[in-house]
């Protein structure tokens, strides 16, 4: 039996979307899950509705509803605690507002387009997936075509079985981009579900530790802190990203290219993720 030869070189980057690419903070999922959770006289605040991010949006609403402190208002208010068919009326309810407010927030977050065209210049192939449903995420794309976001692979939350952290949506961008092998596969994310994804698939993974969900943080707030406040903010984001193990910590995509040259350094030497 002949062994293939490991990889050598990477041959692609698989971007999660809000928190990575754009929606500096991940604000239009988390904003929305709360406006929906209040629709049926819940008070959920954007702290909690945070916790289970990366997930698949109506996974990310039956683990926010199996909260005791969630799952209690909602017997209070209904008489039992919350079923799958309770979830779905909640997710029913989240989707349009959704849809209305996603492209809002989409907006390309610094130094990602310019990424996207050096990795492109590097022979690389971009991926994508995201805890967004298809419906979604078309209009996230078209809002980044716009600021020259165009990966030449999209997967959404309900194109695969089963969404994060399981490795399907990673998984299918190796399938859809042709690519010989997931070690020479890179997975970018903001979340540990994200990360946890990579993970399983065998890819590299890097988390992102001020651009995403972990630090909460506007634009705005980003650039107002001092050093000193983004170490905090750093320290708070990898306690959050660290449990799911991931290769790489760095603040935003604008700081990949030094992972990329460090991967392909240990792919030079016979590593694997």
């Amino acid at each position: 039996m002949t062994v293939s030869p490991l990889p050598v070189r990477l041959e692609a980057v698989i971007f999660d979307w809000a928190g990575t690419l754009v929606d500096f903070g991940s604000f239009a999922p988390t904003k929305v899950f709360v406006d929906a959770f209040s629709q049926f006289g819940m008070d959920v605040s954007l702290e909690q509705a945070r916790g289970p991010m990366g997930m698949g949006k109506w996974d990310h609403i039956r683990t926010l509803c199996n909260e005791p402190a969630i799952a209690s208002q909602y017997q209070e208010r209904f008489g039992r605690l919350p079923t799958d068919d309770d979830v779905t009326a909640i997710y029913e309810r989240f989707l349009p507002m959704q849809l209305e407010k996603v492209a809002q927030y989409s907006a390309a977050i610094p130094g990602a387009a310019e990424l996207l065209r050096a990795l492109r210049q590097r022979g690389l192939k971009i991926g994508s997936c995201s805890g967004y449903p298809d419906s979604v995420m078309r209009r996230v794309v078209e809002r980044a075509a716009a600021e020259g976001l165009e990966p030449d692979c999209i997967v959404a939350s309900d194109d695969v079985p089963r969404a994060r952290p399981a490795p399907a949506m990673a998984l299918k961008n190796v399938v859809e981009l042709g690519l010989s092998d997931v070690a020479a596969c890179i997975k970018v994310d903001d979340t540990a579900p994200g990360i946890e994804e990579g993970r399983r698939a065998g890819m590299w993974t890097v988390g992102l530790l001020l651009s995403g969900n972990a630090a909460g943080l506007t634009l705005e707030q980003h650039l107002s802190l001092d050093e000193a406040g983004r170490q905090q903010v750093r320290a708070r984001a990898s306690a959050e990203l660290s449990p799911a193990a991931p290769h790489y910590l760095i603040d935003t995509v604008a700081d990949l290219p030094g992972v990329i040259a460090d991967i392909e350094s240990r792919l030079s030497a016979g590593k694997r993720p």
